[in-house]
C-alpha cells in the first residue's frame, strides 16, 4: 500500500501530513507547523518542559508515553481497561496503563482480509472492535468499509459489516471519506460519518470521470447501521439509504468525530471549508440537514448566488488551497438549496469565538458581547469526550442544568485571526428547546497537534499527531 507526496506551494508534505489534511479538511493555513505564543492567563503552568501549558490549579500532567508521529485514534477498550491506538500505514496497537510495557501491536492491516487505509475506530462493551477503511478499488473512485472484529484468542475474528459500493472520489484532498465512528449506548447501532468529496459543494470532476458531479447519495452525511449486521451493501443512492434506515442526517462536511453525551443525545464536531468560516458542533438527529453545502455555521455559502465574485470575497485567502485552485468561483448551475437546516451549537465564549466579519477584518464574537456559531475557523475540532465520574470537579461534570464536554483542536486559524488552536477545551452545554448553547474555555494549551482523547475516570489522555506522538495524562483533582 503506497502512500504518495503531495506537492503544494509551501513544499512537499509527507504522507502522513497529507493524510490527516485529507481526512479533516483542514486548509493549508491550518496545517502549518508553526507555533506562536499565546498570551499569559491568570494561571499558567508548564510541569513538564516541552509539554502542554496548564491553565487550570487543579489538573496534574504527566508524558504517559510517546508512540511515534502519525497515529489517528485513540480509544479505551472497556473490555480490558487498556488504550489502543491506530496508525493507518501500520494497525491497532494495544497500551496496557497497569504495566510498563511498550505498545503492542494487535492488529495488522494484513489482518484484516480487506484493502483499505484504517481512519476510524471504536469498541463495543464486549470488547468488539470496530474499523472505518478506504480505499481506492480502482481511480476514479473510492470506497469505505466497516468491520467489525470479535476477540478471538489473541486477535479478533474479522467480518464485514457493511460496505459502500465504488462511488465518485474526487482525486482532490477535498476527498474528506468515512471516519468517525460510535457505538449506540445501548449497543445497536453504530453511527458513522461520511465526509463530504467537496470543499464547498463546487463541481468536482476528476479530470472529466464525473461531469457536473458535486456531492453525492454517500457523502456528506451520518449513517446508522445495525450493529450485528454482516455484509451490508451501501449504494451511492440516498433514498435507498433512508428507505432502509441507514440515513441518518445530511449535511455534515467532515464530522471527524462523534460522540453520545451522558443524556443520549449525539454529538459531531465538523470542520469548515477551505475559508474562513466556522468550525462547528452539532447536536445530530435522525433526518436534520446541518447546512453543508449551502451554509457554513449561520454563513450562507456564496457561491449559491448568480452574483458571486470569487475577487471580493473577504473570507478567501491566497494560502488556501480552494483559492489557488480556483473552486470559488461564479457558479450559475449551483442547486437550490433544500432547506431548513439545523443549526450549530452556540457558543458563548470566551473561548475560540473569533469571526472574520463582513468588512475582511478579525473579531470575536464574545469580546464583543456576542455569540457565535459555533468555534474559530480551522481550528479543527476533534477528541470530543464527555466526563461522568464523580470524582471529577462540579464544573467539568456541569452545573446548574449544564454537562460538561472536553474539545480538543487539531488546527490553527491562521493569517491574521489571532486563535491558534492546539488546546483542549471545557464546554459547558446548556439544551434549550431545539438546541444546545455551551460556555467554552481553554484549560489547556500548547499541544502538538492533538488528535483524540479518552477520558478514564478522572484522567484524560490526550494523543498528539505530531512531533513523537505523545500520549499526555491530565489528572483532575
Amino acid at each position: 500500500m503506497k502512500m504518495n507526496f503531495l506537492t503544494s506551494s509551501r513544499g512537499r508534505w509527507p504522507w502522513q501530513l497529507l493524510l490527516v489534511c485529507l481526512l479533516m479538511g483542514t486548509a493549508l493555513v491550518g496545517c502549518n507547523s508553526g507555533q506562536e505564543a499565546a498570551p499569559d492567563g491568570p494561571i499558567e503552568r508548564q510541569p513538564v518542559r516541552g509539554g502542554p501549558v496548564l491553565l487550570r490549579e487543579d489538573i496534574a500532567l504527566r508524558r504517559l508515553t510517546a508512540v511515534g508521529g502519525g497515529a489517528v485514534r485513540l480509544e479505551l477498550n472497556p473490555a480490558d481497561g487498556a488504550l489502543y491506538y491506530l496508525k493507518p500505514l501500520e494497525g491497532v496497537f494495544r497500551l496496557s496503563l497497569e504495566a510498563e510495557s511498550a505498545p503492542e501491536l494487535v492488529v495488522r492491516l494484513a489482518d484484516l482480509g480487506v484493502e483499505g487505509v484504517p481512519a476510524g475506530m471504536t469498541f463495543g462493551p464486549d470488547g468488539a472492535l470496530y474499523l472505518v477503511l478506504n480505499r481506492a478499488p480502482g481511480p476514479p473512485s473510492t470506497q469505505a468499509t466497516i468491520l467489525r472484529g470479535q476477540p478471538a484468542g489473541a486477535g479478533y475474528d474479522w467480518q464485514i459489516l457493511a460496505q459502500t459500493e465504488p462511488y465518485p472520489a474526487s482525486g482532490t484532498n477535498f476527498d474528506h471519506l468515512f471516519t468517525g465512528i460510535v457505538l449506540s449506548p445501548d449497543g445497536d447501532w453504530v453511527y458513522v460519518s461520511s465526509g463530504s468529496r467537496t470543499d464547498h459543494g463546487e463541481i468536482q470532476t476528476n479530470a472529466g470521470a464525473f461531469p457536473d458531479t458535486r456531492e453525492t447519495g454517500l457523502t456528506s452525511a451520518i449513517l446508522r447501521l445495525p450493529a450485528d449486521a454482516t455484509e451490508l451493501s451501501l449504494p451511492d443512492d440516498q433514498a435507498f439509504l433512508e428507505e432502509q434506515g441507514w440515513f441518518y442526517a445530511d449535511g455534515t462536511r467532515n464530522a471527524y468525530d462523534l460522540a453520545f453525551a451522558p443524556n443520549g443525545d449525539l454529538f459531531g464536531v465538523d470542520n469548515g471549508p477551505d475559508a474562513d468560516y466556522p468550525d462547528e458542533l452539532n447536536w445530530l438527529r435522525e433526518g436534520r440537514h446541518y447546512g453543508f453545502p449551502w451554509r457554513f455555521g449561520l454563513y450562507d455559502n456564496p457561491q449559491q448566488f448568480p452574483d458571486y465574485d470569487a475577487d471580493g470575497d473577504v473570507y478567501l485567502s491566497e494560502d488556501f488551497v480552494a483559492v489557488q485552485r480556483g473552486t470559488y468561483r461564479n457558479d450559475p448551475s449551483y442547486p437550490a438549496a433544500p432547506g431548513p437546516f439545523t443549526d450549530p451549537i452556540v457558543n458563548n465564549g470566551p473561548a475560540a469565538a473569533q469571526y472574520r466579519g463582513e468588512d475582511g477584518q478579525p473579531a470575536d464574537a464574545a469580546a464583543e458581547g456576542g455569540v457565535l456559531n459555533s468555534f474559530t475557523p480551522h481550528r479543527s475540532p476533534l477528541g470530543l469526550v464527555f466526563p461522568t465520574d464523580a470524582s471529577l470537579p462540579a464544573d467539568i461534570l456541569g452545573e446548574g442544568g449544564a454537562f460538561g464536554a472536553f474539545l480538543l483542536s487539531w488546527g490553527s486559524a491562521g493569517g491574521d485571526l489571532s486563535d491558534i488552536g492546539q488546546d483542549l477545551l471545557l464546554l459547558q452545554l446548556t439544551r434549550g428547546e431545539d438546541n444546545y448553547s455551551a460556555i467554552v474555555t481553554q484549560i489547556a494549551r500548547q499541544f502538538n497537534r492533538p488528535i483524540d482523547a479518552v477520558l478514564i475516570g478522572n484522567r484524560l489522555y490526550i494523543l498528539e499527531w505530531d512531533g513523537d506522538g505523545n500520549i499526555w495524562e491530565l489528572t483532575f483533582d
